[in-house]
């Protein structure tokens, strides 16, 4: 999960589907992972964005560390021009996601993650680089 989950909890057009994808982790439906990247965004978050995550039990959290290999695949992507690197970020979200081989990656971020052509991007990057293309979606195609 990126941060654009976290923040969705608190925005009128994203907070139902948002709220009840942490519900569904918090029932065990789910692992929600995280990235050291989306722990270090949601630190300048307030601390309402905080709760959700104090909230959930450890057991159904877990932190991908940062990597040289996380690193050497996020300039993959904006070598190749899947992102600029003023997407330094969103880069570093898919591939911490797919190093740590994630089953999906849910995101609200419409513009450089959850978008057909960045997908494609990525996934082409991905196999080049010896990774397996990664399901990307919205929480609205995960939730029941």
């Amino acid at each position: 999960m990126d941060t654009s989950v976290f923040g969705g909890c608190f925005d009128d057009e994203f907070s139902e589907s948002s709220r009840k994808l942490f519900d569904e982790i918090k029932a065990g439906r789910f692992i929600l992972v995280v990235s050291v990247t989306t722990l270090r965004e949601l630190a300048y978050a307030p601390p309402r964005i905080w709760r959700l995550l104090e909230e959930l039990p450890e057991e159904f959290i877990e932190v991908i560390a940062y990597s040289d290999e996380i690193r050497t695949l996020r300039d993959a992507y904006i070598n190749a021009g899947v992102v600029g690197s003023a997407n330094l970020f969103d880069a570093e979200h898919i591939a911490s996601a797919s190093v740590a081989n994630v089953d999906l990656i849910v995101s609200w971020n419409f513009r450089h993650i959850v978008n057909f052509r960045k997908i494609r991007g990525y996934h082409a990057v991905n196999l080049v680089q010896g990774y397996h293309p990664i399901s990307i979606h919205s929480p609205n195609e995960v939730i029941e």
